[in-house]
C-alpha cells in the first residue's frame, strides 16, 4: 500500500479497544509484525476509545463489543464517518453482529480467526472495503437468505464474468482472499481486484452482499 501522492508506502495507524490487557497484547503483536501497520494507542474501555481516536486519528480502531462505560456497538456508532471499524470479539450472536454492521463496522472478527484474517481486515478497512469472518459470513446468509428469497432475484446491470461468478460462490462459502487465491492458483492482489469489481457492479458494500447475491442467483458455492 503506498501513500496518496505516490511517496514511501503507507503505515495504517490503528487504534486497539479491548478492556483485556492479554488481548490488546497479543493483537499488538500480530499488528506490530506486519511493515505496514503500527498501533498508536490501546484503549481499555469504550470512552477511553472515543477519546483516543479523537486524540490520535487512528486510520483503523479495532473494538472489543464488551467493554465498560461504554460498549462496542455505540463507540462504533459514535466512530463510523470519521474512523474505519473492525469488531473483534468473542461472540458472533445475531444481536452483536446485525447492530455492529448497520452501524457502520467494516469488520466483524472473531477473536479466533486467527493473525493472517486479522492482518487482512486491518488492511480491508483502511483501503475502504469489509471483511467479516468467513463463519459468521456463513451463518448471516442462513438468516439473510431464508426467510423472503425473491421469486427473481435482482440482476445486475454490468454482468458478471465467469471468474466473478467463480469467486462470488467462493466468497458465498465464507472464504478469505488468500483462501481463494490458492484454491484458483492466482495472487490475493487478482482476488481482491476481483471482489472489489463485484461490489461495484452489484452495487453492494461487503462480502456478506456478495454471497447473498450468489445464493440467491444459485451461483456454484464450494463445500
Amino acid at each position: 500500500m503506498t501513500s496518496a501522492n505516490g511517496g514511501c508506502p503507507r503505515v495504517i495507524r490503528v487504534l486497539i479497544a479491548d478492556d483485556q490487557e492479554a488481548v490488546r497484547r497479543g493483537v499488538r503483536r500480530i499488528l506490530e509484525a506486519q511493515p505496514d501497520i503500527e498501533v498508536v494507542g490501546e484503549a481499555v474501555d469504550g470512552l477511553a476509545a472515543l477519546e483516543l481516536a479523537a486524540e490520535l486519528r487512528p486510520d483503523v480502531a479495532l473494538v472489543d463489543i464488551r467493554m465498560p462505560r461504554l460498549d462496542g456497538l455505540e463507540v462504533t456508532r459514535r466512530l463510523s464517518g470519521s474512523v474505519r471499524v473492525v469488531v473483534l470479539t468473542t461472540f458472533d450472536l445475531d444481536e452483536y453482529v446485525y447492530p455492529a454492521l448497520r452501524h457502520g463496522a467494516s469488520g466483524f472478527l472473531l477473536k479466533r480467526s486467527g493473525p493472517s484474517l486479522l492482518v487482512e481486515a486491518v488492511r480491508a478497512a483502511a483501503d475502504g472495503e469489509s471483511l467479516i469472518s468467513p463463519s459468521v459470513t456463513v451463518r448471516l446468509l442462513k438468516h439473510v437468505t431464508a426467510p423472503r428469497r425473491p421469486a427473481r432475484p435482482a440482476v445486475p446491470v454490468v454482468p458478471l464474468t465467469e471468474r466473478e461468478v467463480e469467486i462470488a460462490g467462493h466468497v458465498a462459502a465464507g472464504r478469505t482472499n488468500a483462501d481463494i487465491a490458492a484454491e484458483l492458483f492466482i495472487s490475493a492482489g487478482t482476488v481482491k481486484t476481483h471482489v472489489a469489481s463485484i461490489q461495484r457492479k452489484l452495487g453492494v458494500s461487503n462480502r456478506v452482499g456478495i454471497a447473498v447475491h450468489a445464493w440467491e442467483m444459485g451461483y456454484p458455492v464450494p463445500q
